[in-house]
């Protein structure tokens, strides 16, 4: 932080004042981490979705589930709901029933890579009367924000190209934004629409929304409204999603993330599971832009998600354990001592620099995660909370079978 009183205990972790102690606090206590519908249901592969028992036969225990991670963290009081998954007849009965939970409905995110029609794509397709389809159901989809009062339209497009000479890369180009600037047109008063890009899968040759400058170059066309959304597994091997990350915090673009973790492609694990050195290190750009005058007001508005799929873990524990790691993840960026780091940086101070970055990262911040969790009125260990409250097994009663992906 900015106003850091720092130093290192003997064993070389960061030490903060209390009055640092404090702010840090407050600011893990503010974190919000939206959870999404569909990580409490089934899912699996390319080959097999996993049925497994207690999960949630419709909507309305998805969200119960959620409400119970929230009530276990104190961090997630936002649900995103993904449709045709979570259609339902009364939108507002919906909206109702989250709210009694102590739940807002999230991002409402639009499906479009499971009809059959779509096989060729969506927004892209060749042919005019399936592109008009898919337009139609996003706008569907900016009806239901109106009905559950949501603010933000999430975009994750399927089209592509699986062979050379398949299609013309340039009218599809325009094909996208033509249905991008109808629905831009319709979004409510104060939302916004985050656009997704994912560099493969499911098509192999060429997609259509590739990588964060394509995301990046529509949201400018279209207006201050459209974002870029980050989804951590949609990158190349290699690829510096710190980097992204502070290039479009800088340029007042980045919208929100999906938090995740893979191990070689878009393998949706547990957040902070193989590379939690990279979760902080994006989390260090976060806050070092909410303590920048210049990117504050962007930094603040940027949507958290998670975004897994949970094919042999539990569901409720696994994103649990998500949460837990997103926390100490910011917990630690917050430890990093802004003003040390800066005066290393401006001296060329290479290796000076590097030990504060990894100093705080080798921190232990559990006691200090304890301490936030007892001043929100969590259990200390919401994981183990979970595993003793007899709520898995109660879900058991559900049966086997449960909503899944489609």
């Amino acid at each position: 932080m900015s106003d850091h009183n720092s130093s290192k205990n003997k064993d070389g972790m960061v030490r903060v004042s209390e009055n640092t102690l404090d702010s840090i606090k407050s600011r893990l206590k503010a974190l919000i981490i939206e959870t999404p519908s569909w990580g409490y249901a089934n899912s699996g592969t390319r080959f097999k979705v996993f049925k497994q028992p207690g999960v949630p036969r419709d909507p309305y225990e998805k969200l119960e589930d959620a409400a119970l991670v929230h009530r276990l963290t104190g961090a997630c009081p936002k649900v995103a709901i993904h449709i045709p998954w979570d259609k339902v007849d009364d939108y507002q009965g919906l909206k109702s029933y989250a709210e009694d939970l102590g739940l807002q409905i999230g991002a409402v995110n639009p499906n479009l890579f499971q009809d059959d029609e779509y096989a060729l794509g969506s927004l892209c397709h060749p042919r005019k009367e399936v592109r008009d389809k898919a337009i139609g159901h996003m706008l569907e989809c900016v009806d239901i924000m109106k009905a559950v009062n949501s603010d933000v339209l999430s975009l994750w497009l399927a089209d592509g190209t699986n062979y050379p000479g398949q299609d013309d890369f340039r009218k599809r180009k325009h094909y996208l934004m033509e249905a991008l600037q109808q629905v831009y047109s319709e979004l409510p008063e104060g939302a916004r629409l985050l656009i997704e890009y994912k560099f493969f899968e499911p098509a192999f040759y060429h997609t259509d929304l590739p990588d964060w400058g394509t995301a990046y170059s529509l949201s400018l066309k279209l207006g201050d409204k459209a974002q870029v959304l980050v989804d951590l597994g949609h990158h190349p091997q290699g690829t510096n999603i710190p980097y992204i990350v502070a290039t479009l915090l800088d340029e007042g673009k980045l919208g929100g993330f999906h938090f995740n973790n893979r191990k070689y492609a878009d393998d949706d694990l547990m957040v902070g599971a193989i590379d939690p050195y990279e979760l902080f290190l994006i989390c260090l750009e976060l806050v070092s832009a909410a303590e920048d005058p210049r990117t504050a007001a962007g930094a603040a508005q940027v949507a958290y998600m998670i975004d897994q799929s949970h094919n042999i873990e539990p569901k409720i524990s696994a994103m649990l354990r998500s949460v837990e790691n997103i926390q100490t993840a910011f917990a630690k960026a917050l430890l990093v001592p802004r003003d040390e780091l800066a005066a290393a940086q401006a001296e060329g101070d290479v290796i000076r620099a590097e030990k504060i970055v990894s100093d705080a990262f080798q921190t232990d911040v559990r006691p200090l995660l304890v301490e936030v969790r007892e001043e929100l009125g969590v259990p200390a260990d919401p994981l183990a909370a979970y595993l003793e409250s007899g709520e898995a097994e109660k879900r058991l009663q559900r049966g086997t079978g449960g909503q899944g992906w489609t």
